[in-house]
């Protein structure tokens, strides 16, 4: 027998070794999970049995407020136990069917004897606890896996830097248990197994990339130096893998003082969402909070608005429905995107802190309590030196101080006694309960008529103005929208330079001026108009954040990541995208937010090298983009590109049918048909749904499957598909230079075959690549 099959076989023997110990571990935690569920529920049924509960003396009552808790903080930690000891069932039980992924021999300088490293999802020790058998991927000594070939290497620990030498690095395939392969390899991580993990067909959702990470994309999990960590990467190259990966880094890191209750994800859309949500719990790691940009501004707008969502802007620009004021349109997005924009409100603000905050009348019953002169010139009496959030904190208490005496005035009317003459029995139980609750109804009170009338009418006010109050208390008597007006109507007052306004401001604000009135605020309108809402009234800043992660950040704003940065000031910022795929109105006239510059502590890694699709289909795209001949593919073999012309548009949805039946004959399982908008994309639904199994994506799916998808480019953004049909790439649909980016990620969205339908002569984009890079067929 050769070596390496004697190598093989021992690697075998110890799979089968560690199964046992792992199946060892999991019956001594299946006895504890039983015993504890069992005392869990035996607490939870005798809770009350088991507390001292006396209420006679206020001695008595401090005891038993005690016993309470004991009690509860006893059954939270056998709760707690409970979970973790569950979840740490799921991990072993996905160990024991791929134990690791990786092994290094590692020989420290000054030591005799090499340590054989085994590296998986998770850590795993010997029954004595004595010997690690598995090292979690996220462990210090695991990163030398990851960033060096065999030879001289380091490691950093909290003790120092720990320096010696690889004498070997493998990399095994093992599924179901079994071993099905194993290479020794001399660079990070070997095409072998790249080529397995990427030649498979593509999942619903995204998948862990542990046994695959990168030199490179290491860099982005470990970063932990920086205030904003910027990942430049190319379609394809893993970028929000990483970012997934360094979400579970940093909860293994900083296990004893963060949760995932303290890392948001802004994520591009609602799909997106579902589709990222296996990865973290796939690590044994409970998902971060996730939210879409869009959700994330609706929640805080209190006033009620129409808004336009992203898509919604997108979908007008797509298809030219801009009111024959395109010009002016594109400008009014460009502009209200950018810091200039922001300087003019932050003067704007300035200035209000003198004069011009607009305020609402405080009513009751129709008649005004407290008029919004009287509160206006309350708070311009007031310090100019506060802030104008702390001043409207003084405001809010004055206008409650005169609720109360207003209180005490309206409880004699006689409005009050016909409620009370109204009450059914459940109002007066309720009253009487809650003013048994204040120590302000006893025994006696049941004898006393005028004093029980007292009591009563004191609720039934308090009750009527207790909406009121809590309006009071969310100052609502400030009339945002209003103040937020004035700035377009009297915009020549304030202090700017109006060199700084575009040609077309008049247009602009005069459209302003006009969606505000009916309260329909653009998208490229509220995050300026929230920026306005938090300075005038004080929002709280979201400092239980401390990492925020923004995926496709080439789609926001300069403003807008101003905005986040405010929100969250406490907070590292991890910010991932692709500035070719800059499809957003703003973006595609040369403003996004990975390409600029930041005042904070800041480091941006360049992910060149596209994993995602067949080297024929990167060869292909990286044409389509400037800086494109930067673009390395991995290599990995497949079909090149295919380009089908029919004569006309109603012979689209024939040829399509045809090529989604042979790309299934050939085992792709998803297969998405990507159009130019949601206008196109309805379109071909309407077409295909009559001859085949389809689904329509739209802004508001949540779930991804698999199947035959019809969807929108800027809703594919981050997810891949086995094969990809461009609806329609003709001239007439790709028509000028600002639907570039738009047209190259559609393209990248393939990973095994890509085919371009053109209806007519195809568009610029496609004329420009090699011809030796596709194929054409006329059909």
């Amino acid at each position: 027998m050769d070596e390496q099959n004697q190598e093989r076989l021992a690697e075998e023997h110890r799979i089968r070794n560690v199964q046992k110990e792992i199946d060892k571990v999991i019956q001594k935690l299946k006895t504890n999970v039983g015993e504890v569920k069992d005392r869990v529920l035996e607490l939870r049924k005798n809770f009350w049995e088991d507390v001292t509960v006396n209420l006679d003396e206020p001695d008595d009552v401090i005891e038993t407020q005690a016993s309470i808790k004991q009690q509860a903080e006893l059954l939270s930690e056998r709760e707690r136990s409970h979970g973790q000891w569950s979840e740490r069932l799921k991990t072993l039980d996905k160990l024991k069917d791929n134990p690791y992924f990786g092994r290094i021999d590692f020989l420290e300088d000054g030591e005799k004897e090499t340590d054989q490293i085994y590296i998986g999802i998770s850590s795993l020790m010997d029954a004595n606890e004595e010997n690690f058998l598995i090292y979690d991927w996220r462990a210090p000594i695991s990163s030398m896996y990851y960033d060096y070939p065999p030879g001289r290497a380091e490691y950093e620990t909290v003790e120092g830097t720990i320096e010696g030498e690889i004498k070997l690095k493998r990399q095994f395939i093992i599924r179901n248990g079994k071993l099905e392969g194993m290479f020794n390899t001399g660079i990070t991580i070997g095409d072998h197994l790249l080529q397995s993990v990427l030649g498979q067909n593509a999942s619903e959702t995204m998948e862990s990339i542990v046994a695959t990470i990168q030199k490179e994309q290491n860099q982005i999990i470990r970063n932990e130096n920086n205030k904003i960590l910027i990942v430049q990467g190319v379609a394809g190259s893993g970028k929000t893998s990483a970012a997934l990966q360094r979400v579970a880094y940093l909860l293994y890191r900083h296990r004893q003082s963060l949760t995932s209750e303290n890392i948001l994800l802004f994520s591009p859309n609602p799909l997106f969402n579902s589709y990222v949500a296996n990865v973290l719990p796939e690590l044994g790691e409970a998902n971060m909070k996730q939210t879409t940009f869009q959700e994330y501004l609706e929640k805080r707008l209190r006033e009620s608005f129409k808004i336009e969502t992203p898509f919604e802007q997108m979908e007008r620009y797509l298809t030219r429905r801009f009111d024959g004021q395109y010009e002016e349109k594109m400008a009014a997005i460009h502009f209200k995107s950018s810091l200039t924009f922001k300087q003019l409100l932050d003067n704007f603000l300035d200035a209000l802190s003198a004069e011009g905050i607009q305020f609402r009348n405080i009513t009751f019953k129709g008649r005004v309590l407290v008029s919004k002169d009287e509160i206006y010139h309350y708070f311009y009496s007031l310090d100019s030196h506060v802030t104008i959030a702390h001043r409207m904190d003084e405001v809010c208490d004055w206008i409650l101080e005169k609720l109360a005496e207003v209180e005490k005035t309206e409880r004699q009317k006689d409005w009050v006694l016909s409620e009370i003459e109204l009450l059914d029995k459940e109002d007066y139980a309720q009253a009487f309960q809650e003013l048994d609750q204040q120590k302000n109804f006893n025994d006696e009170t049941f004898d006393d008529y005028e004093r029980e009338e007292q009591k009563l009418r004191k609720w039934v006010v308090r009750r009527r103005m207790n909406p009121l109050r809590r309006k009071i208390k969310r100052l609502q008597f400030v009339n945002v929208r209003l103040t937020y007006l004035k700035f377009y109507q009297e915009w020549s007052h304030y202090d700017f330079n109006q060199e700084n306004l575009p040609r077309e401001w008049g247009v602009i604000s005069g459209q302003s001026i006009e969606n505000l009135s009916r309260k329909f605020l653009s998208w490229e309108e509220v995050t300026p108009y929230l920026y306005v809402h938090d300075h005038l009234l004080g929002s709280m800043k979201d400092r239980g954040i401390r990492h925020v992660f923004i995926d496709e950040a080439q789609d926001y704003s300069p403003f807008q990541f101003a905005y986040l940065k405010d929100k969250f000031p406490s907070s590292q910022m991890t910010v991932l995208g692709d500035v070719n795929q800059a499809i957003y109105a703003h973006a595609l006239l040369g403003d996004t937010v990975i390409d600029a510059s930041h005042e904070e502590k800041m480091e941006k890694i360049t992910l060149m090298k596209s994993y995602r699709s067949t080297k024929p289909i990167v060869e292909f795209t990286r044409h389509i983009v400037e800086g494109g001949d930067r673009i390395q593919a991995f290599n990995r073999d497949g079909k090149v590109p295919l380009l089908k012309i029919v004569s006309e548009e109603g012979h689209l949805s024939a040829s399509i049918k045809n090529t989604i039946q042979e790309l299934q004959s050939r085992g792709h399982e998803t297969i998405a048909v990507i159009c130019h908008s949601m206008q196109e994309a309805e379109k071909a639904y309407h077409q295909l749904q009559e001859q085949l199994s389809v689904s329509l994506i739209d802004e508001e799916t949540t779930t991804f499957e698999k199947g035959i998808v019809i969807v929108p480019t800027y809703l594919a953004k981050g997810i891949e598909f086995d094969a990809v049909i461009l609806y329609n790439a003709s001239e007439h649909v790709y028509q000028d230079e600002l639907e570039r980016n738009l047209f190259y990620t559609a393209c990248t969205r393939a990973m095994h075959e890509l085919v371009m339908m053109s209806a007519g002569a195809p568009c610029t984009f496609i004329h420009e690549v090699p011809k030796d890079k596709y194929e054409v067929v006329k059909d």
